[in-house]
């Protein structure tokens, strides 16, 4: 297996990241791996298991990890559904915007 069997890509859809990751970015994402508190992953949402989530990891959670996004205000996470079971990996890099331009 290459290396590129182990690396996705994600767009950041919405304002619950914001404003690390802000909707419209692109990032790539290291599948499988240790994951970290304060590591930001992409995730199974526990409820609806056909949606990815990219979150925050806060604290492990049980058998799972407790995940918030840094935006509180518009932000479907852990508070509402619980811990996850399921990080698929963790977001290593952003590749667009290259530059973002400040408002």
């Amino acid at each position: 297996m290459g290396i590129g069997s182990h690396l996705t890509t994600v767009r950041i859809i919405g304002p619950s990241m914001e404003p690390a990751l802000r909707n419209g970015d692109c990032w790539v994402a290291r599948l499988g791996g240790r994951v970290s508190v304060g590591d930001v992953v992409l995730a199974v949402h526990p409820l609806r298991p056909d949606l990815q989530i990219v979150k925050r990891v806060m604290r492990a959670e049980g058998s799972g990890w407790w995940v918030e996004g840094d935006n509180p205000d518009s932000s479907d996470d852990s508070r509402s559904f619980g811990p996850v079971d399921t990080v698929l990996g963790r977001l290593v890099f952003r590749y667009s915007p290259v530059v973002r331009h400040h408002h």
